[in-house]
């Protein structure tokens, strides 16, 4: 068996086209393998694909060409147990309005053939936060219940990986912590945990490895720290001793903003200077130094420069 939870290899996507549209190509030629225990990032910019992969490793869309296996199962050869293998939570909410979530949860239960001596239902509700709302009806829950309830919906039948795909849009910040701790503690029982999100801050801080795709194509695949280390570019904010006539300027400076009378915001390349060059320069223009702080680069830094030199 792979030592991966999900293997991908050379996988592609066409969607055929139509009249007054050329076909489509949304995944071309990828290839990814990400590791059993941990916490994956998938990114990228919308369109670029990811749901096109999370769906095909549902079995909602058929690729067009490659291979992929989940926990060790091909899901052409083996759809039945790869299918097992897997808890998918959609960027959208679906379930019957007119059932309670204890329903919901006994329904989706059933459909992957659960015993009803196995099942968690009451379990799951509690781990989510719900089991005050096990009987109402889910078109009562909020937008962050039902948000929850979509996470129990995926683990009914107990899968040893989760795909969370944008699970935090639209849910206030107490809410998305309390999903966050949730998945924290699947993960620490063991569950590898997927994740697609437009919240940089929520993957560098969860992830452990982080794929970046952009036009279909893998750009980038390394762990969060390897990721953030490839941001070349530094930020520090220099207080002046005097108003500025004009912003000065410097072959070392990469970008210059005035963010008030006497502050300056200065990006530069750390391979080519540190924070001690900027400041001497600024005094050797004839500015003393009252206040400076500095930025390190984050995960939104290095997202924004691949994407934008893959554009």
């Amino acid at each position: 068996m792979s030592d991966a939870a999900i293997s991908i290899h050379n996988v592609s996507k066409t969607y055929a086209g139509t009249k007054n549209n050329p076909p489509n190509l949304a995944l071309d030629d990828v290839s990814l393998d990400i590791p059993r225990g941990k916490i994956f990032g998938l990114l990228g910019p919308n369109g670029a694909g990811k749901s096109t992969l999370i769906n095909i490793l549902s079995g909602l869309v058929n690729k067009s060409a490659g291979h992929a296996s989940i926990w060790g199962f091909d899901i052409d050869r083996d759809p039945r147990n790869a299918k097992a293998s897997i808890g998918i939570v959609p960027q959208e909410v679906m379930f019957d309005p007119f059932f309670t979530p204890l329903e919901t949860l006994e329904l989706q239960a059933g459909l992957f053939g659960v015993p009803k001596a196995m099942r968690r239902s009451v379990e799951l509700l509690e781990a989510v936060h719900l089991a005050d709302k096990a009987n109402a009806y889910a078109r009562t829950l909020s937008g962050g219940m039902k948000r929850r309830l979509m996470v129990a919906k995926a683990m009914v039948h107990s899968p040893p990986i989760l795909v969370l795909d944008e699970p935090t849009a639209g849910v206030d910040i107490d809410l998305r912590q309390q999903l966050w701790r949730y998945v924290r503690g699947l993960n620490d029982a063991g569950v590898t945990i997927v994740l697609t999100t437009h919240y940089l801050e929520e993957a560098e801080e969860l992830c452990d490895r982080i794929a970046i795709i952009n036009h279909g194509r893998v750009i980038a695949d390394k762990t969060t720290h390897e990721l953030v280390s490839m941001a070349s570019e530094k930020l520090i904010v220099l207080t002046l001793d005097r108003d500025m006539d004009d912003i000065p300027d410097n072959p070392l400076f990469n970008k210059v903003e005035r963010i008030a009378p006497r502050a300056l915001e200065i990006t530069y390349d750390k391979d080519k200077a540190n924070a001690g060059k900027i400041m001497s320069v600024m005094r050797e223009a004839g500015f003393d130094i009252e206040d400076v702080s500095t930025r390190e680069a984050d995960l939104e830094d290095v997202f924004l420069g691949l994407t934008r030199d893959a554009a």
